[in-house]
């Protein structure tokens, strides 16, 4: 190999660890459930948070235990008492995270933009704050075995969302974030309502309005907005601040508008009659033969004007 070769490469060498060093080309993603810069300034949240649920526990423990109740029957529901227990403690948790929150907001209120992700920014720091504050008691109640659970500990956080709603183990972040009624999230999706992007954190509001899709392992961006009836594929990503129209079936990576949604006409009320000859389409109101329990799911005609 002669010197000019030598050099050449050397060259390039220098060039191509200039480039890995170069952080205006780095681009790091992470989001509010995967930080990557969790400090010990954070983590020291959870102690009083575990320490005052646990002595509430302690202190109805104390009292079941020197209670005159003959032990023979102490043992007897002491499976159950546990079990209660143990909920009494996840549902303090919830209680004295929310008073953190409280006292947090009032120190710097929560809000939407595009923030610099440098130390110090209090956008930033503040926003991993509540993040840290609301995790641990997200992961103990999301792992409780009651299905509907999860939904009031969103609610106690201040997402607006009802019990006709679903998450089916499906992330979600816990603010900017509203859901219309029936609105189904699939297993593995998840809604981010705040990411990080290079040197960026974005918050956006994520609203579903009513009777939203969303399929399994899908990515919801923030900003995005779910029109009524509107369907989301499995494995799909919306984009930042991304409008899916009204009835509307989307998919892909990013989603794309793939054709209308015709189950969405199966819950109303409105019998479509068709004159082929004088092509005139007419709506007839008809009772429908409906259960009981499912006429909510039913659109009555003033609801989908």
């Amino acid at each position: 190999m002669t010197e000019e070769e030598k050099e050449e490469q050397k060259n390039v060498k220098e060039n191509d660890e200039t480039d890995d060093d170069d952080s205006d080309f780095v681009i790091d993603f992470t989001t509010s459930s995967a930080i990557n810069k969790v400090t010990l300034k954070f983590l020291v949240v959870y102690i009083p948070i575990f320490w005052f649920s646990g002595l509430v526990v302690a202190t109805l423990w104390y009292g079941y235990v020197v209670s005159p109740v003959p032990w023979i029957i102490k043992l007897l529901f002491l499976p159950l008492l546990l079990l209660l227990f143990s909920f009494l403690f996840i549902f303090s948790c919830l209680f004295f995270s929310k008073l953190f929150l409280i006292f947090v907001n009032l120190i710097h209120l929560p809000k939407e933009g595009i923030f610099r992700t440098d130390s110090g920014n209090p956008d930033f720091e503040f926003w991993r704050f509540r993040t840290e504050i609301k995790k641990i008691t997200l992961w103990l109640i999301r792992n409780w075995p009651l299905p509907w659970i999860d939904v009031i500990a969103f609610r106690w956080f201040g997402i607006r969302m009802d019990f006709s709603s679903h998450l089916n183990d499906a992330w979600c972040d816990a603010e900017f974030i509203s859901f219309g009624k029936n609105v189904t999230i699939g297993q593995g999706a998840a809604i981010m309502s705040s990411m990080v992007v290079g040197n960026y954190l974005i918050i956006k509001t994520i609203r579903f309005d009513d009777y939203s899709l969303i399929g399994g392992q899908s990515t919801i961006a923030p900003g995005t907005h779910f029109g009524e009836d509107t369907v989301l594929g499995a494995v799909s990503v919306t984009t930042l601040n991304q409008e899916l129209e009204s009835g509307w079936i989307y998919s892909g990576i990013p989603a794309r508008k793939l054709k209308p949604n015709k189950y969405a006409e199966m819950r109303r009320d409105i019998i479509h009659k068709v004159d082929v000859d004088e092509e005139e389409k007419v709506e007839t109101e008809h009772e429908v033969n409906i259960d009981e329990d499912k006429k909510h799911l039913v659109k009555k005609k003033s609801e989908s004007d």
